[in-house]
């Protein structure tokens, strides 16, 4: 099959939804088809299936850009279209499929709406443009042949498959190598975006909690600094490591933590626990559905003690991590894609339906 990515979030940006895209496109390629993936363009050096649109920055968020305009006849036959967000980028892919009636299906990565407050810095102004934002959305989803999601943290008013982006679990084991070889230093992780939502801060106040544990917080984002300037003398600050480091990194670990209230199934997590490292994280969606005794613990978001209490259960108590995560090995995931792609109803809705949603492709022959 011939098929199209669309998608805001891509490289040179490392997040869930770039690595996903890249871990899903290789996957599928091995197996026999086509995939092409249409992205905000940016430093990054395309090969023959890649296919940036004309973008500038992002103003609002630092690292993410703002895609402009690609007309569909410049975009290749597809056989179905799956879009990765409700951007611009996104919207083209949804509008694409209407016009040459292709299946569309769109996976829900992120509640973006939880990222609002932190761009207009104002929670009154952040709540009122939620409130807007969400029926749009709900609109935008409801147009889909399928709609699909990690886990229940969807909070979307449309009916959806539940479907894991899944975890290579070839590539995320552990390693021989440890970063930390000497057996009496503790070392507590965390890797992911330094953005409000991500709560890293409270990774911070526990670290001042415990100082005979050494701390490492890999990530970049526009936390950074003020994260940086809080840190206490435990707590080392690192970029994103390169792709082939990060199950040394993992395996490196002897808890991995997080605060997080803004995933929807938290690869980073997971991929840890395929390393064997256990996951201390707050007790909130989706954590709450994917971490569990067998592979970590979980503590109340807020609660200082709670946390501390957290990762010092996941370092007292040995857990087959690695077992407890084969549910989302990217092999499973991929059975029901595949099934998915060949399978879906094509129900795509009249024109009417993608006016409702307040959008007109300026960008079409």
């Amino acid at each position: 099959m011939k098929i199209g990515f669309f998608t805001d979030s891509y490289f040179p940006g490392i997040d869930g939804v770039t690595y996903t895209i890249d871990l899903w496109r290789a996957e599928l390629e091995a197996k026999g088809h086509e995939v092409y993936v249409v992205y905000p363009d940016g430093d990054y050096e395309p090969d023959d299936n890649e296919i940036p649109v004309r973008s500038l920055p992002n103003p609002f968020y630092r690292g993410y850009r703002i895609p402009l305009s690609k007309r569909t006849s410049k975009l290749p036959d597809l056989d179905v279209v799956h879009c990765h967000g409700p951007a611009p980028v996104g919207i083209l892919g949804r509008y694409y499929a209407w016009k040459h009636a292709v299946p569309s299906i769109y996976t829900h990565h992120t509640p973006l709406e939880e990222y609002f407050h932190q761009s207009v810095k104002s929670k009154t102004v952040a709540r009122g443009l939620s409130k807007l934002y969400v029926p749009w959305e709900n609109s935008l989803l409801g147009s889909f042949d399928v709609v699909t999601a990690s886990t229940s943290r969807i909070n979307r008013a449309v009916e959806y498959i539940e479907l894991p982006v899944g975890i290579d679990m070839e590539f995320f084991q552990p390693t021989d190598d440890d970063w930390y070889p000497d057996p009496d230093q503790t070392v507590v992780g965390y890797s992911g975006r330094l953005s409000m939502e991500k709560n890293v801060d409270e990774i911070l106040r526990v670290a001042a909690e415990l100082p005979e544990y050494e701390f490492v917080v890999v990530g970049e984002g526009p936390y950074r600094e003020p994260l940086e300037a809080q840190a206490p003398e435990n707590v080392t600050l690192r970029d994103f490591l390169p792709r082939e480091d990060v199950p040394t990194f993992y395996s490196s670990l002897d808890v991995f933590v997080t605060a997080s209230t803004g995933d929807t199934l938290g690869l980073s997590t997971l991929e840890a626990n395929a390393c064997g490292t256990p996951v201390a994280a707050a007790d909130v969606p989706p954590f709450d559905e994917t971490i569990r005794p067998e592979n970590g613990d979980r503590f109340a978001l807020g609660d200082l003690e709670a946390m501390a209490g957290g990762i010092e259960s996941c370092l007292e108590t040995d857990r087959d991590t690695r077992a407890a995560v084969e549910r989302y090995a990217i092999d499973r995931t991929l059975v029901h894609l595949e099934q998915l792609y060949h399978n879906v109803p094509l129900t795509t809705p009249a024109a009417s339906a993608l006016e409702d949603l307040q959008w007109q492709p300026s960008h079409e022959d």
